[in-house]
């Protein structure tokens, strides 16, 4: 099955098209017998032969039977159609697919391992076996990570793109995976930060920070995945509004108070307000305050503990919140009794 190629480069290399050359559709077969201009032509799969079904005249044998065999020879009764393996794998395109497993039973001689070895040699080249061995760590780290499938499946296209165009050769390949998670995530609009994914893969935040830019710069993911989500925030970033549904679900808080949040925080941006502060610190303060704005209390420390920061960053990020508290709390909430700058708490390094 023919695929379109995923993630193509910002400035494709010119190839040159060599001519195709393909069946003449316009040629028909009829019989040289009877010529009859709508021919019946009979396929007999029994015998072979390709029949006219007018006068009976074989215009053909050894025709190939492309039709299925549903025939079994499995010990079990009942039809068996699963006769040609799994289905094929896009993402395995080119490669093959097909593979011999050997059994350990050798007796305790070591025999079966030296082919298992010898197998796995002549089977794949090296780029294929080194190609097989990231899927399998970007299926792990994405199982640990508690990602869906969908994201380790562009996780895997935006590998194997980026070692058919050798683009970041002489990286580490754990940086390599680790970029192409942080961008698949983006791009599913699950973004996850740097911190998470270091945290996850164990790679540097400057090797993932290199590694990433080279794929965005190859591949144009400049403007990012949620360009279209949310106008006010600058493409090619993670916002806040990006991170708050983990956070309040992580947080086990009302389903009320992820858009009031979310509105909290777009009304301090238009104001300027903690500009300059990372999209984790402002969602983790937007949190808190929106909390004690609901008075759904959640206390500093299971917001850290969600969010990756320090209880400091967050006071502080609810200190800037709360100076301009009447410019963000619409009017509507506190109307309809949902809300009430009663309940912020002063703090007392503010005065």
């Amino acid at each position: 099955m023919a695929y379109s190629q995923p993630f193509p480069l910002a400035q494709p290399l010119q190839k040159v098209h060599q001519p195709t050359f393909g069946p003449d559709l316009a040629v028909r077969l009829i019989c040289p017998e009877c010529r009859d201009p709508n021919p019946h032509i009979v396929e007999e799969f029994s015998s072979g032969d390709l029949v006219c079904g007018t006068c009976g005249l074989v215009l053909g044998d050894r025709i190939v039977d492309t039709r299925s065999e549903w025939r079994t020879f499995a010990n079990d009764e009942g039809d068996d159609p699963s006769r040609v393996g799994a289905a094929s794998d896009p993402l395995m395109e080119g490669m093959e697919q097909l593979d011999t497993t050997i059994s350990f039973r050798d007796g305790g001689s070591g025999l079966a391992r030296e082919l298992q070895r010898a197998a796995s040699r002549s089977s794949a080249s090296r780029s294929e076996r080194n190609l097989l061995q990231a899927f399998r760590d970007i299926s792990n780290w994405c199982d640990q990570f508690s990602l869906p499938k969908t994201i380790s499946d562009i996780a895997k296209q935006l590998y194997k793109r980026s070692d058919e165009e050798k683009l970041l050769r002489g990286k580490p390949l754990d940086a390599v995976i680790a970029a192409c998670i942080f961008i698949a995530c983006r791009q599913a609009h699950v973004p996850r930060t740097f911190r998470e994914i270091c945290n996850l893969t164990h790679v540097s935040k400057k090797v993932l920070g290199q590694c990433y830019k080279a794929l965005e710069q190859a591949f144009n993911l400049t403007p990012g995945a949620s360009q279209d989500r949310h106008s006010s925030t600058p493409s090619g970033t993670t916002g806040p509004e990006d991170l708050l549904i983990r956070y309040c679900n992580h947080l086990d808080l009302p389903p009320n108070v992820q858009p009031i949040c979310a509105d909290v925080i777009k009304k301090a941006r238009e104001l300027g307000i903690a500009d300059g502060r990372s999209p984790v610190s402002i969602a983790g303060g937007a949190i808190y305050f929106t909390c004690h704005l609901l008075g759904k209390v959640k206390p500093a420390r299971d917001i850290s503990a969600v969010a990756g920061v320090s209880e400091g960053t967050i006071k502080l990020v609810y200190r800037l919140y709360y100076a301009e508290r009447e410019k963000l709390v619409k009017e509507e909430w506190i109307k309809d009794g949902r809300a009430s700058l009663d309940r912020l708490p002063v703090d007392n390094s503010s005065k």
